[in-house]
C-alpha cells in the first residue's frame, strides 16, 4: 500500500515540472522577441536602404563619404567610384564609403 501511494504522489509532480520549465523559458523568449523588434529589424532595414542608395549612385551625384569628404561623382565603376573634390582633384574610393547622397547644387563649385 505504501508503494502505490508513492507512485500516485510522484505522477502529478512530474507534470508540474514540465509546466514550470515552460514558464521559466517564457521570459527568455519574450526578451528575444523584443530584441528582434527593437534592434535587429531596424538595423536590417537601414542596411537595405544603404544598399539601395549605393546601387542608385550615378555620375553627377553629390555625395558625402565616411571620411567626411564632399564631392561630385565623375566616374562610376562596379565597385569603385571616382570623386571630384575640387577642380582637377579626383579621388578613387569604394562604393561602400558613400554615406549620403546630397541634393543637387549643395556643393558650390
Amino acid at each position: 500500500m505504501f508503494i502505490s501511494n508513492a507512485f500516485a504522489q510522484a505522477a502529478p509532480a512530474a507534470a508540474g515540472s514540465t509546466e514550470s520549465s515552460l514558464l521559466s523559458m517564457l521570459p527568455l523568449v519574450l526578451m528575444f522577441v523584443v530584441l528582434y523588434f527593437v534592434m535587429i529589424r531596424p538595423q536590417m532595414k537601414r542596411q537595405k536602404e544603404h544598399k539601395a542608395m549605393i546601387d542608385a549612385i550615378a555620375k553627377g551625384d553629390e555625395v558625402v563619404t565616411s571620411g567626411g569628404l564632399l564631392g561630385k561623382i565623375s566616374k562610376v565603376g562596379e565597385s569603385y567610384l571616382t570623386l571630384e573634390v575640387a577642380d582637377g582633384v579626383e579621388l578613387q574610393l569604394q562604393r561602400g564609403a558613400v554615406v549620403q547622397v546630397l541634393p543637387k547644387g549643395t556643393i558650390k563649385s
